[in-house]
């Protein structure tokens, strides 16, 4: 027996099993996986206190946020100093201020050689290359997680050659240790 279906049928079966693939095929995206960012388990945090492991926690749970200038929801969007106050408020339970400057104001500055998980690094992204206008928390001696304008909630590395012409300094929040 032939069977013969016509072109409209055969044009809506396809679809049908086009998305029957596509929503069956559907599969969580790990956040920290994505191409390009380093694995959770390349990060090396080492030997840190509660309060350090608490902020780094709270951290990593907002990868893959999208970025959103002046936002600061988990999930939703955010901007960097946003999802920074909101992590140490969620971890720490310490209030800091809303704007990156304001951040790099209130923190105590210190030498590369003492920064340590947890802390804040700060860049001068925008027009001025002397003013704070980026934040991230250092994760380890190579990485940080910010919210970066193009990627979203992402870990980036040091080494990138952005953010080592943008550096401006890095920072620890008082009363975190």
């Amino acid at each position: 027996m032939k069977y013969r279906f016509s072109l409209p049928f055969i044009y809506i079966f396809g679809v049908f099993v086009l998305l029957l693939c596509l929503t069956s095929c559907h599969t969580s995206r790990k956040h920290h996986s994505r191409p390009g960012h380093p694995h959770m388990e390349e990060i090396h945090v080492g030997n840190v206190n509660k309060c350090q492991r608490q902020i780094i926690e709270e951290a990593v749970t907002w990868l893959g946020t999208p970025y959103k200038y002046a936002a600061a929801e988990k999930g939703e969007a955010t901007d960097c100093s946003g999802m920074v106050m909101k992590v140490y408020e969620q971890a720490a339970g310490l209030k800091l201020p809303r704007n990156s400057a304001k951040q790099a104001e209130f923190c105590e500055e210190m030498n590369a050689s003492d920064v340590d998980t947890g802390d804040l690094v700060f860049f001068a992204t925008g027009k001025d290359p002397n003013k704070v206008s980026h934040v991230g928390i250092v994760l380890d001696n190579e990485n940080f997680i910010h919210a970066s304008a193009s990627k979203g909630v992402v870990v980036s590395k040091f080494s990138n050659n952005y953010y080592q012409r943008t550096f401006i300094k890095f920072g620890r929040v008082p009363n975190v240790r």
